[in-house]
């Protein structure tokens, strides 16, 4: 890698970080939030409904202990559901609630609403959206030994 390319790298990584930033000072007004963990956690069951605490640990890289400690704390602000899974009475899966779905909600119209004019033409959002998705596909996959095709 050049010097060129390690800069630019740099400041893609630092962009991401300022835009979050500014992404995750917005919710705090209309969105109810926890910690970090907590949102990590709650994003992967959003997205995975009735994952386990191992896979969703797996996939924001985080240990088991935390990620149940985070699962505590959504399930006593209402936001996630532990329930057993019914093909082994040992395994729980995680879901999301009816609040989360609401909580969900005023998130998507707050960062529809801080990012709204930011990007006119809907082809680039798609775009942005495609590279974002796969530099995180790819550093999960790195992180996990294995490369973009998911051979390790």
């Amino acid at each position: 890698m050049d010097d060129r390319q390690s800069e630019q790298l740099f400041e893609l990584a630092d962009r991401i970080l300022a835009v979050g930033r500014h992404i995750d000072a917005a919710k705090e007004a209309d969105a109810e939030s926890g910690t970090p963990i907590e949102g990590a956690v709650m994003r992967y069951v959003d997205r995975h409904p009735g994952a386990t605490v191992g896979a969703a640990a797996e996939a924001t890289r985080m240990i088991s202990s935390n990620v149940s400690r985070a699962v505590r704390g959504l399930e006593q602000k209402g936001l996630l559901l532990r329930a057993s899974d019914p093909h082994d009475a040992r395994r729980v899966r995680l879901y999301p609630t009816p609040k989360a779905a609401e909580n969900l909600q005023r998130l998507r119209d707050t960062w529809t609403r801080l990012l709204d004019g930011t990007i006119a033409d809907p082809d680039e959002i798609d775009i942005l959206i495609a590279a974002l998705r796969t530099i995180e596909t790819r550093i999960v996959a790195r992180a996990q030994g294995r490369d973009a095709t998911g051979r390790a």
